[in-house]
């Protein structure tokens, strides 16, 4: 199991512990708030008995003890007639504001039973209530309770993955920078050595291919050293650019595969990027599409455009990509060759969303019928 699995799988647990925290929650919440009501509607079936009993008792020190004693559950008392009696624990503007009273009688109606009261004398009179301030509250909290502890989670995440991010940044630039400085001497050195074996041994091999290879340990220099700050953009030739990297690409790879670019834009698009790194995304990319293949097949770097974008599709005829791969496969360290270092893909995306502000993703792909990888590339306005 890779890193990326790994990551993923801690990722479900925490979000399955997580759920589980907050269905606990609830359900311990739900029932306590269940409880309460009870004790509630206990507590006006008390008011009730208290009121009917005071007609005829003589102890009324005690019934109105009782009476008195409910200073929570809001509660109105009608007769025969829907005439309001009395009422407590409402707000005080009720008392002059009748139809204010009316109104919370047809709440209370909907939301419980009425307690009948029933008098000595037949006259039966009816008492409503309704949950509590408290009770309201106690419902409606672990919502509020949830809501600021996820958007916490919310928050501290944003600013650990900034972090990590702005880590990540000075790593790569690092890295770049000190792999630059490292290529730079040797090629300076071999660059002498090849002009000595061109005059010395004209028109071999090692005379041509010699100076290409040392040129092209330059460019992977100047490659690191343009990651390592900020590259210029400027309007070129993408056409021409796609080309010259299949150029180079056909003979450094297997001559059985067919490479081959095809230019389906007008031939006047105005798009600005840096020819060095865009050209190392377009190497990676159709490399990376060579080593799918088992030596043979075909590779397609496609160019198209709208009226606002430019597209650079790598297909070719490989093994291809399973769906769930499509987003890691651009992730640092992911690679599915024995000796790879899964940084290609990586630094390609790097290049494309961070210095050209473009985007670059698994366009399609089927395993055992191949893949296409896109570039989109802002057009200049």
């Amino acid at each position: 199991m890779n890193i990326y699995r790994k990551k993923l799988l801690w990722k479900v647990l925490l979000l399955i512990f997580a759920v589980v925290i907050g269905l606990g929650s609830l359900i311990y919440t739900h029932d306590l708030v269940d409880s309460l009501k009870e004790e509630e509607r206990k507590k006006a079936e008390q008011w009730a008995d208290a009121t009917r009993r005071l007609v005829t008792s003589d102890d009324f020190e005690f019934l109105f003890s009782i009476i008195e004693d409910n200073t929570t559950v809001p509660v109105i008392l009608i007769d025969e007639e829907e005439s309001i009696i009395s009422q407590r624990n409402l707000p005080a503007a009720f008392a002059t504001d009748t139809l204010a009273m009316v109104r919370e009688l047809k709440r209370m109606a909907k939301r419980n039973d009425p307690i009948s009261i029933e008098l000595p004398n037949g006259i039966v009179n009816h008492l409503y209530y309704r949950e509590s301030t408290l009770l309201r509250q106690l419902r409606v909290y672990p919502y509020v309770q949830l809501a600021v502890i996820l958007l916490f989670i919310g928050v501290a995440y944003v600013a650990f993955s900034a972090s990590r991010v702005a880590e990540q940044n000075q790593v790569w630039v690092g890295l770049s920078r000190e792999t630059a400085h490292q290529l730079g001497t040797p090629a300076s050195s071999l660059s002498a050595w090849s002009e000595i074996i061109s005059s010395r041994y004209p028109g071999t091999d090692i005379a041509e291919e010699l100076p290409a290879d040392v040129d092209r340990l330059s460019r992977v220099a100047e490659r690191f050293s343009l990651i390592g700050s900020k590259p210029k953009l400027m309007p070129d030739n993408l056409p021409a650019l796609a080309e010259a990297t299949a150029s180079y690409l056909r003979k450094r790879i297997a001559s059985t595969i067919d490479l081959k670019v095809a230019d389906e834009t007008t031939g006047c698009m105005a798009v600005p990027f840096n020819a060095v790194l865009l050209g190392w995304v377009i190497e990676n990319l159709v490399k990376n599409s060579a080593d799918a293949m088992k030596g043979t097949g075909r590779i397609t770097v496609r160019l198209s455009e709208n009226s606002t974008e430019a597209f650079i599709d790598v297909e070719d005829t490989g093994k291809g990509i399973p769906r769930k791969d499509f987003k890691t496969i651009f992730k640092p360290g992911y690679t599915t060759r024995e000796r790879g270092w899964g940084l290609g893909l990586s630094l390609s995306k790097r290049i494309v969303e961070e210095y050209h502000k473009g985007k670059v993703f698994v366009l399609r792909s089927e395993p055992g019928h191949g893949s296409c990888m896109r570039i989109i590339l802002k057009k200049q306005v």
